[in-house]
């Protein structure tokens, strides 16, 4: 049998052939899965909301308080007198400013300027004095008064106010009975003086003093001192004295120890006090009885104290013109801001007055 042995070559080369595939396959390792592409979705631009509009609302020119609406009118600066048969005043509760002048005498005499209330009536109105330009020119507005030297009237009337004058003519003045005798019983009605503002004098005054929005923010809350009492001498005859009264967070004017009030009752209070220390000259006038007539010296620079919410702050205050607003400064330099409300300003004589706190 010559051909058996062929038998278990075949055998072998088919086990290798086998051999060969197995390995091929192991080595082409295992199957990669399928990739999968993916698609990004498109972005999607989300319109963000406004912020809401922060709502400031108006404020009083004179006192820098807030209110729902600021009427468009002229500032009132009225004249009224202040000698002790006199008292106590009417209207003089709702001005937002008042200024404290020397005049013969060593008497005082108020400016009170009227503008975010309306009072019915006020008085005694009496003349003005020379350094009333210095007090009126920067309000722009009106100036209601009764009597005066005309030198006085004339340069009062070329400061750029609107006189309303009792002497003149002018509507809204009357003679009260069963008050006082004349000269002391001339009283008005700042309605009418209103009615009657020309065109050139018919919009709101600009701000006087600086304000903060609260009084916790104003500059005499935040660097002033602890103060209660501030004792002031005028004269001889005029001594005002201001107390801190915690509750209502006002400072309560008296006439030397007697409290001092309005006709209607109300106190006379301030949030806050300002006694500039001024020089007193002599204007080379004299009133009708004889007596030297004072001038006010407030065109240039000085000291000054303000109180206001129980503490006090040693300023410096600038008026470098006639129309120009009075300016307040701190002993670091920076401006003086105030507590909202009603303020009185004190003119005290350099030489002659004096101011204390307690």
């Amino acid at each position: 049998m010559p051909h058996a042995p062929a038998r278990p070559t075949l055998r072998l080369a088919a086990v290798l052939a086998l051999a060969v595939l197995t390995v091929g396959a192991c080595a082409s390792g295992p199957s990669q899965p399928e990739r999968t592409t993916l698609t990004q979705e498109p972005t999607v631009e989300v319109a963000k909301a406004a912020p809401p509009a922060v709502v400031v609302p108006p404020r009083w020119p004179l006192t820098g308080e807030a209110a729902d609406a600021v009427v468009d009118r002229p500032a009132i600066a009225v004249k009224i007198e202040n000698p002790r048969e006199v008292r106590p005043q009417t209207g003089l509760d709702q001005a937002d400013v008042v200024w404290e002048q020397v005049v013969e005498g060593g008497i005082t005499r108020f400016v009170a300027v009227f503008h975010s209330q309306v009072p019915a009536e006020v008085g005694p109105v009496r003349s003005i004095r020379p350094m009333d330009p210095a007090i009126a020119a920067p309000l722009h507005g009106i100036v209601a008064f009764s009597g005066g030297q005309q030198a006085f009237v004339r340069e009062l009337g070329q400061s750029g106010v609107q006189l309303m004058s009792q002497d003149g003519g002018a509507a809204g003045f009357y003679r009260k009975k069963g008050v006082m005798p004349a000269p002391h019983n001339v009283y008005g009605t700042p309605t009418t003086w209103w009615e009657n503002a020309d065109a050139g004098h018919s919009a709101s005054p600009p701000a006087q003093f600086a304000f903060a929005r609260r009084a916790d923010q104003s500059t005499v809350l935040t660097a002033g001192t602890p103060a209660t009492l501030l004792d002031l001498r005028l004269s001889g005859y005029s001594r005002p004295q201001w107390a801190f009264d915690t509750a209502s967070g006002t400072w309560l004017r008296s006439e030397g120890d007697t409290p001092a009030t309005a006709r209607s009752g109300a106190r006379l209070a301030a949030r806050n006090v300002v006694a500039l220390r001024v020089q007193l000259v002599d204007s080379g006038t004299k009133d009708p009885a004889g007596n030297p007539v004072p001038e006010t010296v407030l065109v240039g620079t000085g000291k000054g104290t303000v109180v206001s919410g129980g503490k006090a702050l040693e300023v410096t205050w600038s008026k470098p013109a006639t129309d120009a607003v009075l300016t307040l400064t701190a002993p670091d330099g920076s401006p003086v801001t105030l507590a909202p409300g009603v303020t009185w300003v004190e003119l005290v004589p350099a030489s002659s007055g004096s101011v204390t706190v307690s």
